[in-house]
């Protein structure tokens, strides 16, 4: 099976190794073609364009940033609905809206193609061991079609239901994430109140009953960052939580149920964000609001 692609951040040049890995022939595509030179040195082809690497490729999977690049991906004249896609499944992993995945759904499907949305729960090292959650959307036949790729690179997938119904269970996993590390930035800030050492708060609140499961390997890196000390290699930008708080924002009002933890804890990503903060690791919006606690 001949597999291709398109995206190559973090996430997804992590998950086009891991195809390489276990014995995949691959093509990738990304918009800025020198992100595909290390991939391309281990042995990948790069397509020229989009609609070349669906020539070049049995299953398409695709991680990009937001819905303007994803729907520009597809829509462009080179892009993966200019395609023959007869025979093809693309899957689309990216993290956007539930109104996204139906209308792209339709058009490949239109296109005779073969549709499944898969978002993932998890970062890139996790991604290049194959141990991420995947949160299926799709038909149970497409599901089927994209299985073994899936298998390849999650620990667990669940098949949640149809299109848009995976990116709506990976704005669930995602929301109490996000909110965690504004909330830990506050506790932090009632520890320094008093006076008490930041390393043993840090560790008192990585053991406490309300840390969450990888508060304990993060919580070092933020009391490190506190203290001007931080090398952080960032895996889930803080301006990519930024952007999946708006999501979240929109999916609530055009669906007409309300999400105030998401919407206060927005304007303190979005603060972050203008504070220069964009591109450090999310988990830092803990550092942020100690650092800007009157912000």
């Amino acid at each position: 099976m001949k597999i291709g692609v398109c995206g190559l951040g973090n996430m997804g040049s992590a998950l086009a190794q891991r195809l390489m890995d276990v014995g995949y022939e691959l093509t990738v595509w990304n918009r800025t073609r020198s992100k595909a030179d290390a991939l391309v040195r281990n042995g990948a082809t790069q397509a020229d364009t989009p609609n070349e690497l669906v020539s070049r490729s049995d299953v398409i999977v695709v991680m990009l940033l937001d819905d303007s690049a994803v729907n520009n991906l597809y829509g462009d004249t080179d892009g993966l609905l200019a395609g023959d896609l007869s025979a093809k499944t693309i899957i689309e992993m990216s993290t956007v809206k539930p109104a996204t995945i139906v209308e792209l759904a339709n058009k490949v499907t239109e296109a005779g193609g073969s549709y499944v949305e898969c978002p993932v729960a998890g970062t890139v090292g996790p991604a290049r061991e194959g141990q991420l959650m995947g949160l299926v959307g799709a038909s149970e036949d497409n599901f089927n079609k994209a299985k073994s790729v899936l298998d390849q690179l999650c620990r667990r997938v669940e098949h949640v239901g149809t299109p848009g119904s995976g990116a709506y269970m990976k704005l669930a996993t995602n929301l109490p994430l996000i909110v965690y590390w504004e909330a830990l930035g506050e506790a932090l800030n009632f520890t320094q109140q008093a006076g008490i050492d930041l390393e043993q708060a840090g560790s008192i609140l990585a053991d406490s009953s309300g840390a969450i499961k990888v508060a304990p390997m993060r919580i070092p890196a933020i009391v490190e960052a506190i203290a001007g000390n931080s090398n952080l290699e960032s895996w889930f930008q803080l301006s990519g939580m930024a952007k999946d708080l708006r999501l979240m924002s929109e999916v609530a009002k055009e669906n007409e149920f309300s999400v105030p933890a998401v919407e206060a804890t927005r304007k303190a990503y979005d603060k972050a964000v203008e504070d220069g903060w964009s591109d450090k690791d999310g988990t830092l919006l803990s550092a942020w609001r100690v650092l800007h606690r009157s912000a």
